[in-house]
């Protein structure tokens, strides 16, 4: 793996911190003792502030202690896996921000850590500066920062409050992670607009995701059972171009 830059440093304590201006918390999660140092010592060169657990058990003690802004968690860990302390972890802060972190690099194994919630995954071996900078991109989408101030979105009987962070369709609330969230403001900025897997990558995801797009059709599967769900659809598959959202009817 390999250590982060100069630039990568300098961007990060800039950027980045909690609402009252301290640093943001990270916790990092790996019974490799040694991959757990370097990987939070990257990120205190990002300016935040690490803590680190070695297990399930201590990774769910030191979240509730910690309350950090965002999870780096190892799927394998020696009393119960990641997908399990992810469950335990959102049941107290339901938007946690988790990076997954995997040895293996089935599809199937990345599917089952975002279903479980998990907003991102790198695999092993990976670089430390791809660790901070998908962190970076996690943390942005969760801290709700915009343009504008006040702004709503509304197609059809669909509203996103830009503000809030809430989203409602038909009067109902319907809440949705840090990622979802993304993802429905992008297709509601651009209603009635085919949009493709590689634009949608680039938006909503800000980076090279190395050609999987299918964390966009993963991601647009959990929007429609929450939007669509028991209702006339608004998301559309384009075959071939793309998603759009446009109102019922």
């Amino acid at each position: 793996m390999s250590g982060m830059n100069a630039t990568s440093q300098g961007r990060g304590k800039a950027d980045l911190r909690r609402a009252d201006g301290s640093p943001v918390r990270v916790l990092v999660v790996d019974d490799e003792s040694t991959l757990a140092e370097l990987v939070s010592m990257a990120l205190r060169m990002e300016g935040w502030e690490v803590r680190s657990a070695g297990d399930g058990t201590e990774a769910v003690r030191v979240a509730r202690d910690f309350r950090p802004d965002a999870v780096v968690l190892d799927v394998m860990l020696p009393d119960f896996d990641g997908l399990e302390v992810l469950r335990r972890m959102r049941a107290e802060a339901p938007y946690l921000p988790v990076l997954f972190l995997t040895a293996k690099d089935a599809v199937e194994d990345r599917i089952a850590g975002l279903t479980a919630g998990g907003d991102d995954y790198v695999t092993k071996p990976f670089s430390l500066e791809e660790v901070a900078l998908r962190l970076r991109a996690l943390l942005r989408r969760a801290s709700g920062v915009t343009g504008a101030s006040g702004s709503q979105l509304v197609v059809g009987d669909l509203t996103l409050d830009e503000d809030s962070r809430e989203v409602h369709r038909g009067g109902d609330l319907v809440p949705l992670t840090a990622t979802e969230f993304e993802l429905l403001r992008y297709l509601m900025r651009n209603p009635k607009r085919v949009l493709s897997k590689a634009q949608i990558l680039d938006r909503v995801w800000s980076y090279d995701f190395g050609g999987q797009a299918n964390i966009v059709e993963l991601y647009i599967s959990y929007l429609r059972k929450k939007i669509d769900a028991d209702r006339e659809p608004m998301i559309h598959t384009m075959r071939g171009a793309g998603y759009v959202l446009k109102p019922a009817g």
